[in-house]
């Protein structure tokens, strides 16, 4: 893999993991679970598993994103 391509790779999986995670953040505050309450209640902790579920969606959701982008025989399972 060339440069540019580790680049694109990097920041693809950045922005999808960010993305996912800010909409798992955004779907909790809907909901009135707030990750950032003091202690660790059930608010917090449902909260926190949302913006992880969302972060490793986002993630995946780029890198399939980013294999259906790639033409050639050299697609990869990430």
């Amino acid at each position: 893999m060339n440069q540019k391509s580790l680049l694109l790779e990097g920041l693809s999986d950045a922005i999808g993991f960010v993305a996912g995670a800010l909409l798992g953040f955004w779907i909790g505050r809907l909901f009135d679970l707030n990750i950032f309450d003091a202690g660790y209640n059930n608010s917090s902790i449902f909260g926190i598993v949302l913006v992880g579920l969302g972060g490793g969606l986002g993630l995946q959701a780029a890198r399939r994103w980013r294999n259906r982008a790639r033409p050639g025989p050299e697609k990869t399972e990430d």
